[in-house]
């Protein structure tokens, strides 16, 4: 079980994009800005790190079988985080963000009901899909703090 866990994890990692830099020094990044005060920035930003510490609860709750730490840690991600974001946050992250960071919560969501009842390697598949909408969003968008 830890292996296929570990190798889901690996293969994850792997796929975050790398930022290209060309002969001039200056990264090529495509992504999408999001424009967001000092202020919103560190808000968001540590929804990013809750974010990341559920999906790390969840996976030390399948390898230790444990389904009350899965159903806490995704719980702490799910809509209620979502319903959190303030309005002047909300308001400037366009349509393509939010048709993937709803659904992402609502992941979040329905892990923690699929914990009380489904295996653990049918737990462990579910959370590679969310770990994908997580490298999806990354893959789009990026934070650009206004000064």
């Amino acid at each position: 079980m830890k292996h296929i866990i570990t190798g889901a994890l690996l293969a994850s990692l792997l796929s975050i994009p790398l930022t290209v830099v060309g002969g001039s020094g200056k990264s090529i990044d495509k992504r999408i800005a999001l424009n967001l005060t000092t202020a919103e920035t560190a808000d968001f930003l540590a929804e990013m790190r809750q974010m990341l510490a559920s999906i790390q609860g969840i996976i030390m709750g399948i390898g230790e079988e444990d389904r009350e730490l899965i159903y806490k840690s995704a719980r702490a991600s799910g809509g209620r985080m979502a319903r959190a974001t303030p309005d002047s946050v909300r308001s400037k992250l366009p349509p393509s963000f939010r048709e993937i960071g709803g659904p992402t919560h609502m992941m979040f969501e329905e892990l923690a009901i699929r914990a009380e009842t489904d295996d653990m390697d049918m737990l462990a598949s579910f959370t590679g899909q969310l770990v994908q909408q997580c490298l999806t969003c990354h893959e789009m968008f990026k934070i650009k703090t206004l000064q």
